[in-house]
Parts: structure tokens; sequence; C-alpha cells
């Protein structure tokens, strides 16, 4: 796909908004493509795939879709996407199945540190909303970045409802009908390296390993934006 005839979108994930993906899209726009990263309310896993779609749907012409974290999970839901996305790219992201949870996912292999010792669930109109608490954002989710850039991270999270991690679909994931390239951060302790790996490798996507915590697209740009271009070629 060339520049010009493409679209990448960009799907963020729990606990940080849009901006995730601002040194991303300054590679890819550098080499002339369109991208587009929307803000997902994260609210619940079926109303954040529905309001993916309604997104994609406005699009023309061929979208390459990448997902960082929870986004993952959104991007694996055959509902999500429009027969107009040829390829996906999942950045320390759930690649979840059918009948599987982001939470469950998370737990079957050790090593994340997302605890109740670490997370705090505040009450809100519309449910709750589960933070890390500022103290333990930089070792859970940015470890490799400055302690001034994960100190204002950690100030402007983006919640999520818990019970949006405990959510499922039906149907073939997008991972099995579509090609994937997957990017798998070594030194994660959101989503464990192990799980990473092993969803990676059952969804048969071209995988790229990288040392970095889970905060990838941030601390790793640039070698974010070559996994995003090459599934968008």
């Amino acid at each position: 796909m060339s520049p010009s005839s493409s679209t990448i979108v960009l799907v963020h994930g729990a606990l940080t908004d849009a901006s995730v993906w601002h040194g991303v899209i300054t590679e890819l726009q550098r080499r002339g493509h369109r991208v587009l990263a929307p803000a997902m309310p994260m609210r619940g896993l079926a109303s954040d795939v529905a309001r993916l779609r309604s997104f994609l749907s406005t699009i023309d012409g061929p979208i390459t879709v990448a997902a960082h974290s929870y986004g993952g999970s959104v991007i694996s839901d055959p509902d999500a996407l429009t027969p107009a996305v040829r390829s996906l790219a999942f950045v320390a992201a759930f690649q979840q199945d059918s009948g599987e949870t982001a939470g469950e996912l998370n737990y079957r292999f050790p090593g994340s540190k997302l605890t109740p010792d670490t997370t705090l669930v505040r009450e809100a109109l519309d449910g709750n909303d589960l933070y890390l608490r500022p103290e333990h954002f930089a070792e859970v989710y940015a470890a490799d970045l400055d302690p001034a850039t994960a100190a204002v991270l950690a100030a402007a999270q983006h919640p999520i409802n818990p019970a949006a991690l405990d959510e499922s679909f039906t149907g073939e994931a997008t991972w099995r009908t579509l090609p994937s390239w997957a990017l798998i951060s070594t030194a994660d302790h959101s989503i464990p390296t192990e799980a990473l790996r092993d969803m990676a490798k059952r969804a048969g996507s071209t995988v790229v390993e990288l040392d970095s915590a889970h905060a990838v697209p941030i601390a790793h740009p640039a070698e974010t934006a070559a996994l995003i271009l090459a599934a968008a070629a």
C-alpha cells in the first residue's frame, strides 16, 4: 500500500490516551502516511468495539490497524473492524480469542505487577475507574522512561472500567484471518512477556522483540513505527 492510498489507525489501551502514540505518529507522518488515533472510552469491551467500528467506517480506502495493550483486545474482536482493514499490528498488546478475557490472559503467565497493591479503583458515574497508583506507575508501566515523563503519565491516566477486562466476544478473532505483526516487550510488567509471546505464536504473527517496558510506543517510537510500517506494506 502506498502512503497516499492507505490509512494507519492507532488504538490506545488502558491507563493512557491517544497521546501514547505521539512519537509514533511523527515517525509515520514523516514517511507520508495518513495516521489517525481515535480516543477510546474504555467503559466496556463491547462499547469500545462498537466505537472503533463506527470510526473505521468513516475512512475510505485500505486500513492498517495497530493497537497497544488493552487496545489489542478491541481489535481482536471481529465486530470492531470493517472490510477495509487489511492488516493488524499488536504493540505489547492482547491478542484475545473468542471466549477469553483480557483479565484471564494477563494472569495466565506470571510476571504482571498489575495487582490490588499497585492499582486503585474509584467510583464513577458509569461504573468504576481502574488506575495505577501513581507511586507504582513507573515500575509497572513505564520503567524505561525518565522519571519526569512517567510522573506526568501517572498524573494524567485515562482509566478503564475494570469490568471491560472480564468481557469476551464470540466469532472468529481477527488475527485468525488477517495478517498480523506483534511487538513483544521483553521487560514488560503489565502484560507478561511470556503471555505476549504465547499469543503471538498462536496467531502466527510476525514477531519483533524489544527490550522495553510496557510503554513501548513512548519509549521506542521509531521501532514501533517500523513494525507498523511492515504491517502496512
